[in-house]
């Protein structure tokens, strides 16, 4: 196709394509654990926590998704029998996490995954050059939320505008 050459200059496609990719890879890896990606990373996230001291709005900010996304998930572990909700003894609008002895042995396991294809990568790529790609794939998503910003608040090069 003719618009490959431009997507293959494009850091911004290339960068989305490779997440695609990975996010796939790591579906599969998942596979056996009848985990999404997002809810192993949720789950791994509500073990690493104090016992019910994770809020679903937390996890929407840490993970940068709607609070809508994090609740269908939640749901989901929980018809999993993995995740237990809570209203939070201090705020009854809150709502805590808890994972249920068979979520803490599944978050051990998907834990242990992650720790191992990280070693794997530290190994293989290096610790200063995954670091490196990091800060320099950051500077590429800073300068995408400025064009945004500012594309939000500059007038339009619409024709119709």
């Amino acid at each position: 196709m003719r618009i490959e050459s431009f997507l293959k200059q494009s850091p911004i496609f290339q960068a989305n394509r490779m997440a695609r990719r990975m996010d796939a890879s790591l579906a599969e890896v998942l596979e056996g654990e009848e985990l999404s990606v997002f809810e192993a990373m949720v789950l791994v996230a509500i073990f690493f926590e104090k016992r019910g001291e994770i809020k679903p709005s937390e996890l929407a900010v840490a993970f940068q998704t709607t609070r809508g996304n994090v609740s269908h998930c939640i749901s989901s572990l929980e018809a999993k029998g993995l995740v237990e909700r809570r209203i939070d003894s201090e705020d009854a609008r809150g709502v805590q996490l808890i994972l249920k002895p068979l979520g803490r042995r599944r978050a051990v396991r998907v834990a242990g995954i992650l720790d191992r294809i990280q070693r794997q990568l530290e190994e293989t790529i290096g610790v200063a050059t995954l670091e490196s790609m990091l800060k320099q794939l950051g500077k590429v998503e800073e300068l995408c939320a400025g064009v945004a910003n500012a594309g939000t608040n500059a007038p339009s090069d619409h024709p119709d505008s």
